[in-house]
């Protein structure tokens, strides 16, 4: 009789597990409590990461927020590694007057239109974002004193830097920097023309 109770428990309390685990992976997300995961940055959000604090250079904490905490978070390995550490200081985070959020990279920058959830943010690295923080006249030409990054005649960054065979190319508001690694040359276009890199 005692085996037959035990099997019986047995049997029920297995039941119940399989239920449980049935329904909470048919509820519908919306009406379920946040949960969270483990990742290797630190988040903190119910819809999603608006805040991400990692180890920057000299090992000090660097807080991420916003639409930058948000494609920090969701960045790869590869991105990540290409990134490096994030720089601290005013000088490499922050928001400009035109609104443009950035957090500086040892190797890139993400910024962002603005600090409006929801917002997307871009990954800028290597000879785009070079090319990008080229001293520009207003017509996008290179000269001693001039304006640069989202503040220059580009303007803020609209796509991340992608790669299609030897060619890296990211766009901006008001054009595109392309990158070929085979040749080593990069091609700025402000507002339709081709103006020299700078480089």
């Amino acid at each position: 009789m005692r085996k037959t109770v035990r099997h019986r428990t047995t049997g029920i309390v297995a039941g119940i597990g399989a239920v449980v685990l049935i329904a909470s992976g048919c509820a519908d997300d919306s009406t379920t409590a946040s949960s969270t995961t483990s990742a290797p940055a630190s988040t903190t959000s119910s819809t999603g990461p608006t805040t991400v604090t990692v180890e920057g250079v000299a090992g000090r904490d660097v807080t991420m927020t916003g639409p930058i905490a948000v494609r920090y978070a969701a960045a790869t390995a590869d991105e990540k590694e290409i990134l490096g550490l994030p720089l601290t200081g005013s000088r490499n985070a922050g928001t400009r007057d035109s609104g443009v959020v950035y957090q500086q990279f040892q190797g890139g920058v993400i910024t962002a239109r603005n600090a409006t959830a929801g917002t997307p943010a871009y990954l800028t690295w290597g000879k785009i974002r070079d090319a990008w923080n080229v001293e520009r006249d207003a017509a996008g030409r290179p000269v001693r004193v001039g304006s640069n990054g989202s503040a220059g005649p580009l303007g803020p960054v609209t796509s991340d830097v992608t790669t299609v065979g030897t060619v890296q190319s990211a766009t901006f508001e008001h054009g595109e920097v392309t990158y070929d690694t085979a040749t080593r040359r990069a091609t700025v276009t402000v507002k339709g023309r081709t103006v020299p890199a700078g480089l």
